[in-house]
């Protein structure tokens, strides 16, 4: 029996907790004349019953991903991140600072020098070290954390932002598990984690992006202020009613995954029966396992529309299904547009207006068959 080691505390005990069976790589996208069968993998989430990170149990996949167009609302929340960084004090005039970004694209950079902070190399010692949904796509997460812990310089902060467990939960997202990403943090677990650093979150900022994200900043132990806030506080007592420890409450994934897929596909077939034309919009990675567990192809969804250049004429991995440009919503003239991607829906029908004014509707995909989380507890005494 092979015994796996949590890529966080080495602990050795947990449970595997979501099964998506086999699933092809997720950034890898085939050019559309490629002939398949796309190479498939285990996808499989395991909470280690040490420190509670929920993490990807194993990825022989290589990353090779083509970064897809900046979403607006990613752009306004890093702003809008940065406001109340800044509010906070955590930000020192002239200070340096270092960024580990997310391999999808984005950058806090920009914004933080116009607040006077000197960007400096990747292995210097910064003021303000900044992770944004970065540390997640490190196989050895204890190593990732003590790279960046060890370049925060005395006095600064290490700001981490992700995309929180508690969310996953609580809305169901079981196709926020992919490969490449192997974490998916609690801010119980990260708080553990931090402390094996000699780091304490101090302060925390929630957002809708994705459904809920955090930005935590942490400071080291012995530093002043950095105790955890009432902020941070909160966050710990929602993560123990959602249950973000509990291995039944998120192995009730699966049963929403499936839930989610039949829904999806029992669309898809009245609109075809219907003689109605449904066309995707956003080719992300976490549409690839929904389109496979529902077994759609190119007779139920004729194409994805994505705005990045860099993914036009190749195809959804594991499907026949072509991602084409935008202008393909005015030549198709579709009657749905399937959204894989909820946080773009205010950005997409300001840009793409002729949808509705052609008589079409936007379509969640993740809200057909979407089953709301019973895994929120009372209150103990």
């Amino acid at each position: 029996m092979t015994t796996y080691e949590c890529r966080a505390c080495r602990g050795q005990a947990g449970d595997l907790v979501l099964d998506l069976g086999e699933q092809p790589a997720c950034d890898y996208f085939p050019k559309y004349d490629e002939p398949g069968p796309d190479p498939v993998y285990p996808l499989q989430m395991w909470l280690c019953a040490a420190c509670g990170l929920a993490q990807l149990l194993a990825d022989p996949t290589v990353p090779e991903e083509p970064k897809g167009a900046e979403p607006a609302a990613l752009v306004e929340q890093a702003a809008e991140a940065v406001r109340r960084v800044t509010a906070a004090g955590l930000l020192p005039p002239d200070g340096r600072v270092s960024e580990y970004g997310s391999p999808h694209g984005g950058s806090w950079l920009g914004l933080l020098s116009a607040r006077g902070l000197r960007p400096v190399d990747d292995t210097a010692e910064a003021d303000v070290i900044l992770d944004c949904f970065g540390m997640m796509h490190a196989a050895d997460q204890a190593a990732a954390l003590a790279e960046r812990a060890a370049r925060v310089a005395a006095g600064g902060v290490l700001l981490v932002q992700y995309h929180s467990l508690a969310t996953i939960v609580r809305s169901g997202q079981w196709n926020a598990l992919r490969h490449g990403h192997y974490a998916y943090y609690s801010t119980t677990a990260l708080t553990q984690m931090l402390a094996g650093q000699g780091f304490c979150p101090r302060t925390a900022w929630s957002f809708d992006l994705y459904g809920g994200t955090v930005l935590l900043a942490a400071r080291r132990v012995a530093e002043p202020d950095a105790g955890p806030g009432e902020s941070v506080t909160r966050l710990l007592m929602e993560d123990e009613l959602s249950g973000v420890r509990d291995p039944g409450v998120l192995s009730a994934l699966e049963s929403q995954a499936r839930a989610q897929a039949q829904a999806l596909r029992d669309y898809l077939t009245a609109e075809r029966a219907a003689g109605r034309t449904v066309i995707g919009y956003g080719a992300a990675s976490r549409a690839v396992a929904l389109l496979r567990w529902a077994k759609v192809d190119s007779s139920l969804l004729s194409a994805v529309v994505d705005a990045s250049p860099a993914k036009q004429g190749l195809r959804l991995p594991g499907s026949d299904v072509p991602i084409v440009s935008p202008a393909q919503l005015t030549v198709r003239k579709p009657d749905a547009v399937l959204l894989f991607l909820a946080d773009l829906r205010a950005e997409v029908r300001a840009a793409y207006p002729e949808v509705e004014a052609s008589g079409a509707r936007w379509v969640d995909a993740e809200s057909l068959g979407a089953v709301p989380s019973n895994a929120v507890r009372p209150a103990g005494p």
